[in-house]
């Protein structure tokens, strides 16, 4: 039940992004951003399967994870691109703002306009 709840909230997710990237605004397109890399990352978590009852440790001597426990692989790659996440969502934010600010508005026909004509 768990798995299914969280599928259909990275699907959620990406069809607000998807929605939002389409958009004429800065704000927009860096919401859209924002909220696909949540939702992406939430089914790359979801990959690893759900299991809060085992530790992803094969005990000592064994050749092979244990059953009806975590991968902790997606774990940690979602943790890298959290991380990478913020960082580009702080770059695009700092981005928009000098755009903005040169250009006098958020629109980005406008700011195409302007910028063709420059």
């Amino acid at each position: 039940m768990m798995a299914v709840l969280i599928s259909l909230t990275a699907g959620a997710l990406v069809a607000a992004a998807a929605y939002l990237l389409t958009g004429r605004r800065l704000l927009h397109l860096i919401l859209g951003a924002a909220l696909l890399t949540h939702g992406v990352n939430l089914a790359v978590f979801a990959s690893g399967s759900i299991h809060p009852d085992g530790v992803p440790i094969a005990p000592a001597g064994a050749t092979s994870m244990p059953t009806g426990i975590a991968d902790p692989l997606p774990q940690a790659l979602v943790l890298t691109a959290i991380v990478i996440g913020f960082g580009v969502l702080a770059f695009l934010l700092a981005l928009s703002y000098r755009v903005q600010r040169s250009a006098n508005s958020d629109d980005i026909d406008i700011i195409a306009k302007q910028g063709n004509h420059a």
